[in-house]
This record gives structure tokens, C-alpha cells and sequence, in this order.
């Protein structure tokens, strides 16, 4: 996100767009990154974002959980073109619209301070690592992004891992709420309980989510300095702005940076929900483990069960989460 600072100069020369587009912050808008009415305006922008684009792709989610954990019911579809369609039908049919939303609650939990976090953290750390244009550098974006994604996702991993095993269930009778799955991870394993069962593959997700958010901050980035080119400048930027990008120019920046970071990601992903989901069946297996499990069972293959799900569910995802961002922010008079 090039122009996630507080004060952007705006370019009157139209030549002037290939030099201006760098200018990230200013001495004024590193100093206003750290007051707290900046914080909780971030924050806000970041953590409604975050629930907009959750929201919109929720029953895809679902099913691509059950996909990912190869449930009973539902792996008979994972190998069909048109299986998403044909699972989304049974489950509403089955168990109700609702059904498809299921754990999304749980999700919102999550998603709104992890949202939250993640944008902050990612300003935050793009003010200490690249306090000047000098010092502008892609693996300097992508470590922004890892550290911000890693930070979010240490906070909130125990609402993750939650509405994974609500996502999974879909016993209807009597069905799990929020509270009771959050007390039945605590408990597993017998004795007085323990708050490690809440970070259940929390190591395969921080493997997962470094090259996940710091190609996606990355990736978006240096496709919003290229659209701000001269060339293609006069096709994608509002006028009379030299900055602002249009909306269709600005959602698809973020889709393609939600498909490029899926794609690197997504073979961990498959591994951290398998181990996520792993007490139901009473075991305990390791990363190396459980990515040789699912090799014995679909060979290469099995690591990317569900990635067209995960195609169509994260372009819209991405893209909508940086566009309400950039809009929030906006709105709290964040940038111009």
C-alpha cells in the first residue's frame, strides 16, 4: 500500500507523477504514525476492512476448510471441476443457508483485530524499516508485510483456531457454540487444561503467513507504483489526482497480490488446518508428519486440494480488503 501515510503530496505536473508516487511519508506523518488518535483511526480502517472482506467470501471459506481437512462428507467432491457448487448445494439443502456461514461469527471475532493489527503493524514498521525514499527496496516491503502478518497472527491465533473447528463440525444436532469449542480445545488432552491447546499449529502458520503477507503488502505495492507510471497513469488515476488510484484500479492491485500470495502460501496452509482439526481424530502428528500423511495419501496433489476455492475466494477477498481500507482512511481523514 504506497500511500498508507498520513500525508501524501499531490503531484499539479502530470510529469512530475514518476517522482512523486515514491514519496511515502514526511517527517510530520512519521510522528503522527505514533499518536494514539492515529492508532485507533488505523486500527478502525484496518479491522472494518478485514470484516468487509470476510464477509463477502464466507461461505467459500467453509467449504474450502472442509475441503482442506478432506471431511468425510464432503472429499468426494474435492476432485470434481464443479465440486464447490455441488457441496455448496448439499450443505444448504442439508443444513440450511446458514449453514454456510457457520464459524463465520467466530471469524469476525478474529478478523477485526487481526485486520486491525496487521494494517497498523504493517504502517508502523514501514516508518522504522523505510523512514526515507532512499531507502525504498522490495525485501524491505516484503519484510514489513512478514513482520505485520506475524504479529497479527500471534495475537489472534486462539479465535483462528476456533472458528477452524466450527467451520469443521457439521453436526447439526446440538451443534457447538463459540464458548463450548473454546472450553473443548482447552480441555483436550485431559488434566486442568492449557492455553498452548489455543495455539494448536501456530507453527505452520507463522511459516505460512510470512510469505503470505509480505508477497501480499509486496506484491500490491508495486503494482499500485505501476499504475501510477506516467504511462499508465492517464488510465488509472482519478483525476485530477496524481496519486489516488480509480476503483477498479485499486481492487485489481489487490487481487492479483491476494492470487500471488495464495499460490506461494498455499501448501501450508493445507498442512496448518489439517493439524488444526487434528484432535478430532486424537492425534498429535507434526508438520513433517502430517505433510507426509498428506503426500501418502494424494501425492502433490493433496497440498493443493481446494486452491480454486482459494483462487476465487481471495481475489475478491484481497481486493476488497484493500480497497475498504484505503476508503476507511479516507473517511477518518487519515490521507487525502
Amino acid at each position: 500500500m504506497r500511500d498508507t501515510g498520513i500525508s501524501v503530496p499531490i503531484a499539479t505536473d502530470p510529469t512530475k507523477i514518476a517522482s512523486n508516487h515514491l514519496v511515502y511519508r514526511t517527517s510530520k506523518s512519521n510522528e503522527d504514525s505514533r499518536s494514539l488518535d492515529f492508532v485507533l483511526r488505523n486500527g478502525l480502517a484496518g479491522g472494518v476492512a478485514g470484516c468487509a472482506a470476510k464477509t463477502i467470501v464466507a461461505p467459500l471459506e467453509r467449504i474450502r476448510i472442509l475441503f482442506q481437512t478432506s471431511h468425510s462428507h464432503f472429499v468426494q467432491y474435492t476432485a470434481r471441476w464443479n465440486g464447490l457448487i455441488k457441496a455448496a448445494r448439499e450443505i444448504r439443502s442439508l443444513y440450511g443457508m446458514p449453514a454456510l456461514f457457520k464459524g463465520h461469527s467466530a471469524s469476525l471475532v478474529r478478523v477485526f483485530p487481526y485486520a486491525g493489527i496487521n494494517f497498523l503493524a504493517y504502517e508502523q514498521f514501514r516508518a522504522a524499516i523505510i523512514p526515507s525514499t532512499e531507502k525504498e527496496a522490495p525485501w524491505r516491503r516484503f519484510l514489513c508485510g512478514s513482520m505485520a502478518g506475524a504479529t497479527s497472527t500471534l495475537v489472534t491465533y486462539p479465535l483462528e483456531l476456533i472458528r477452524t473447528r466450527l467451520a469443521f463440525e457439521t453436526v447439526q444436532k446440538n451443534p457447538s457454540s463459540w464458548l463450548s469449542i473454546s472450553r473443548k480445545i482447552y480441555f483436550e488432552g485431559g488434566g486442568s487444561g492449557s492455553l498452548s491447546n489455543l495455539y494448536r499449529g501456530i507453527a505452520p502458520t507463522m511459516l505460512g503467513i510470512l510469505p503470505y503477507a509480505g508477497m501480499s503488502f509486496l506484491t500490491h505495492d508495486l503494482l499500485r507504483d505501476l499504475l501510477r507510471t506516467p504511462t499508465l497513469a492517464p488510465y488509472t488515476l482519478e483525476s485530477p489526482s496524481s496519486t489516488r488510484l480509480t476503483a477498479v484500479a485499486q481492487l485489481s492491485c489487490g487481487a492479483v497480490a491476494g492470487i500471488v500470495a495464495q499460490t506461494i502460501s498455499y501448501p501450508i496452509d493445507i498442512i496448518r488446518r489439517r493439524i488444526q482439526v487434528r484432535s478430532v481424530d486424537h492425534a498429535k502428528d507434526g508438520i513433517l508428519e502430517t505433510a507426509r500423511c498428506i503426500f501418502l495419501e494424494r501425492g502433490v496433489r493433496g497440498f493443493y486440494v481446494g486452491l480454486t476455492i482459494g483462487y476465487v475466494k481471495m481475489a475478491p477477498m484481497a481486493a476488497t480488503s484493500f480497497y475498504v481500507y484505503d476508503r476507511m482512511k479516507r473517511f477518518l481523514g487519515l490521507i487525502k
